[in-house]
C-alpha cells in the first residue's frame, strides 16, 4: 500500500516535469487561455447589466473610486480622474448647446495629442454620440472623404491645422456642418471657438438618459485605416470592441500602479483604444506627449516615473539609433507593449536598455482576431493556442501573391498552409468574432469578407496579412498583400498615392508599391510612372505636388520612369518584379529619381545616393 502511495506521490511530483519536457509552453498556454476566459466572462457580466456597462461607465467608476489619482500627465500638467470627469461634463454641455447634438450623432475630431482630446471624447460618449478621429496628416480630398463617410455633423479642429480645414471648408459649409476650433477665439469667418464655451459651462454630471440607447453593438467611434482600395476607410468601433481592446493590458500584466507612456497619435487605435482605454479599465495613469521624440523619450520616462511604454516597431528602432548614453538603463520601465517589432531590433533594444518585458501583439483596427506574444519569444507575435482557436476560429491559407487572391482547390475551397509556410490569415465571422466593417460605402466591408472558404456559406474576415506558424507553434508576421504597405508606422494605400501622383500634368499612368530598405521597418514608397507622349519628367514640379497633397510617410521616395507599365491578364498592374528590383541604379536601366528634401526636388538616383542609403548615411 505504501509503495503504491509513494509511487502516486512521485508521479504527481514528476508530472509537471514530464509535461514541460513534452510541451514546454503548456503551462503558459493554459494560463493565457484562463486569463482571456475570465476577462471575457467579466465583459459578459458587464454586458448583462442594465443599462449596458461601457468603457465610459468604467471611467465614471474609477472617478468615484480613485478621484484624486492622476489619470493624464501632459507636459507639467496633471489631471486626476475626477478632474477629467468634470471637464468632460463641461465639454458635453458645450457641444450639446452650441453643436446642437442629439443622441446618435457623430462629431469628427481633427486634433493632435493633448488632454482635451480625451475629455472631449468622454463628453461625446456621455451624450450618446460617436466620434470620428481624423488623421492630422491627411489633406484635401482624403480629409473631406474621411469626414463625410463618418456621417459627422460637427468638426472640432486644432487651430494649428487652419490651412487643412479651410481647404475643405466650402464643401463642409454646403452640408451645414458646424466647425469649431479648440481655442478661446477664432478669427476665421464661419468657424467658432470652443474652448471658451467649454470653460463657461457647468461641470455637473450628465444624465444617463442622453445615452439610453447605447448597446454593445452601438458604434462608439470611427478609426481610419488605409486598405487595399484607395482612400482611407472608417472602421466601425463598437462599444463591445472598446471593452475587448482592454484585454491587451490584461494579458500583458498592466496594473493600476503602472504609469503608461503613450507618445503615439491618439487618432490611432494603439494609443486610444489600447492605451487610454486600457488605463481607464485598470485605473492606471497615462502620460501623453504631443509628438514622439526619440531624443526625449527616456528623459520623459525618468521625469514621469514611467513603468509601461507603448510602441510600434519603428519607435524602438528609433530609440536604438539615438547615440548611446550612460543613462540608457536609468529608468523604471518594466514592460513594453506594441506591434511591428523586428527580431534584430528586439535584441538590440534589450541589450541596450535592460531587462524590459516586451509583449508584441498582432491585431488590426477592424479585424476580428488578434494574438499576443505572452511567452516573449523574440520575433513572434503570438502562439497557436489550441483552446483559443476553439473559441475564435482562424486559419492560414495559401495565397497567390501575383494574382492577389487565395488559392482554391478543385472544389472551390481554400487550402490551409503547412507549418513553416506563409499563409493569409483569415478568421471566421461569428458571434464571438464579429466584423463590424466600415462606415459609408458598404462595398468596402464586403471586400474584406471571404465566402465559401472551407464549406459553402461560411464567411471569414480577410486580414490582408501573411503570417507563418513555425514547428513550435509560434506565429510570425511575414508580409502584407494587396495594395497596402507600411512605412513610419502608417499604412499606405498605393491606389490613393497613385491617384495623387496621377494628377501631375505630365503623368499618363502610375504604379505605386513599397520596397524594403535594409535595417528599416516596413517598406518605403516607390512609384513607376509612364509619361504622356512628348512630355518630360519635372523633378521640381513633382516634388511640390507630393509635398502639397501627401503626408510625409506616403510620399514616393523613388520614382522610376518606364515606357510601358506591365499588367496581368486581368489588367492588374504587376508589382512583384518591381518590388524585387527595388531602387538599385546598378540593376535598373530605366531613369530613376530620388526625393531630395534638401534640394526640394526629385534628383537623378545615383550610386552614391544608393550607397549612402545602404550605409544609413542618408535619412529616409
Amino acid at each position: 500500500m505504501y509503495t503504491l502511495l509513494y509511487t502516486a506521490l512521485a508521479g504527481l511530483l514528476f508530472f509537471p516535469l514530464l509535461v514541460s519536457s513534452v510541451w514546454p509552453y503548456a503551462f503558459q498556454d493554459l494560463c493565457f487561455f484562463l486569463g482571456i476566459f475570465f476577462f471575457g466572462a467579466k465583459l459578459k457580466r458587464r454586458e448583462r447589466k442594465i443599462p449596458y456597462f461601457t468603457i465610459l461607465d468604467r471611467f465614471l467608476e474609477q472617478s468615484q473610486k480613485v478621484p484624486d489619482k492622476p489619470f493624464l500627465l501632459f507636459k507639467d500638467e496633471v489631471y486626476s480622474y475626477s478632474e477629467v470627469d468634470r471637464r468632460s461634463n463641461k465639454a458635453a454641455r458645450a457641444l450639446l448647446r452650441y453643436g446642437q447634438l442629439k443622441q446618435g450623432d457623430c462629431v469628427a475630431l481633427l486634433l493632435s495629442n493633448e488632454p482635451a482630446f480625451v475629455w472631449i471624447w468622454l463628453g461625446l460618449a456621455k451624450l450618446g454620440c460617436s466620434a470620428a478621429f481624423l488623421n492630422t496628416n491627411i489633406r484635401s480630398k482624403s480629409l473631406l472623404h474621411c469626414f463625410q463617410c463618418s456621417g459627422a455633423t460637427v468638426l472640432i479642429a486644432d487651430p494649428g491645422l487652419n490651412a487643412a480645414v479651410q481647404e475643405i471648408m466650402p464643401s463642409l459649409q454646403k452640408e451645414n456642418v458646424k466647425i469649431f476650433y479648440l481655442s478661446r477665439e477664432s478669427t476665421t469667418n464661419g468657424i467658432e471657438s470652443l474652448s471658451d464655451k467649454i470653460e463657461t459651462c457647468s461641470d455637473e454630471p450628465i444624465s444617463e438618459s442622453f445615452r439610453s440607447n447605447v448597446k454593445p453593438k452601438t458604434p462608439g467611434m470611427y478609426i481610419y485605416t488605409s486598405g487595399t482600395t484607395g482612400l482611407p476607410k472608417a472602421a466601425v468601433i463598437t462599444y463591445r470592441r472598446l471593452s475587448l481592446a482592454c484585454g491587451l493590458f490584461e494579458a500583458s500584466g498592466v496594473t493600476s500602479e503602472d504609469i503608461v507612456y503613450t507618445p503615439l497619435p491618439l487618432y490611432h487605435s494603439a494609443a486610444l483604444m489600447i492605451g487610454i482605454h486600457g488605463c481607464i479599465d485598470k485605473g492606471a495613469t497615462c502620460v501623453l506627449r504631443p509628438k514622439f521624440s526619440a531624443s526625449q523619450f527616456w528623459d520623459d520616462c525618468r521625469k514621469y516615473n514611467v513603468t509601461v511604454i507603448q510602441y510600434i516597431g519603428e519607435v524602438l528602432r528609433y530609440l536604438c539609433n539615438v547615440p548611446k548614453r550612460d543613462s540608457d538603463r536609468d529608468h523604471s520601465v518594466r514592460l513594453a507593449l506594441g506591434n511591428g517589432l523586428r527580431g534584430d531590433v528586439w535584441k538590440e533594444f534589450l541589450n541596450r536598455f535592460g531587462d524590459i518585458k516586451i509583449y508584441e501583439f498582432y491585431a488590426a483596427t477592424e479585424g476580428n482576431v488578434g494574438f499576443i506574444n505572452y511567452t516573449q519569444k523574440i520575433g513572434a507575435v503570438g502562439r497557436m493556442n489550441y483552446l483559443h482557436n476553439k473559441i475564435i476560429q482562424w486559419h492560414l491559407i495559401q495565397y497567390n501573391v501575383e494574382k492577389d487572391e487565395p488559392v482554391r482547390d478543385a472544389n472551390g475551397h481554400c487550402v490551409k498552409v503547412r507549418k513553416g509556410e506563409p499563409g493569409l490569415l483569415v478568421a471566421r465571422i461569428a458571434a464571438l468574432s464579429p466584423f463590424s466593417g466600415y462606415a459609408g460605402d458598404q462595398s468596402q466591408t464586403e471586400k474584406k469578407k471571404l465566402r465559401d472558404v472551407f464549406q459553402k456559406g461560411d464567411q471569414y474576415f480577410n486580414s490582408g496579412d501573411l503570417l507563418i506558424i513555425d514547428h513550435d507553434d509560434f506565429i510570425y508576421f511575414h508580409d502584407r498583400v494587396g495594395d497596402t504597405f507600411r512605412w513610419k508606422g502608417e499604412n499606405v494605400a498605393t491606389t490613393e498615392v497613385a491617384d495623387v501622383v496621377g494628377l501631375v500634368e505630365f503623368v499618363q499612368e502610375v504604379n505605386v508599391y513599397g520596397v524594403p530598405v535594409p535595417d528599416h521597418e516596413g517598406r518605403i514608397g516607390m512609384a513607376t510612372i509612364r509619361l504622356k507622349e512628348g512630355k518630360e519628367f519635372d523633378g521640381e514640379k513633382m516634388y511640390k505636388h507630393v509635398v502639397d497633397y501627401l503626408p510625409n510617410y506616403a510620399r514616393p521616395r523613388f520614382i522610376r520612369i518606364q515606357e510601358e507599365i506591365e499588367v496581368t491578364a486581368t489588367f492588374k498592374q504587376r508589382k512583384v518584379a518591381l518590388v524585387k528590383e527595388g531602387f538599385d541604379p546598378a540593376v535598373i536601366r530605366d531613369p530613376l529619381y530620388f526625393l531630395d528634401e534638401t534640394e526640394q526636388q526629385y534628383v537623378p538616383m545615383t550610386q552614391t545616393i544608393y550607397d549612402a542609403i545602404q550605409e544609413k548615411k542618408r535619412k529616409l
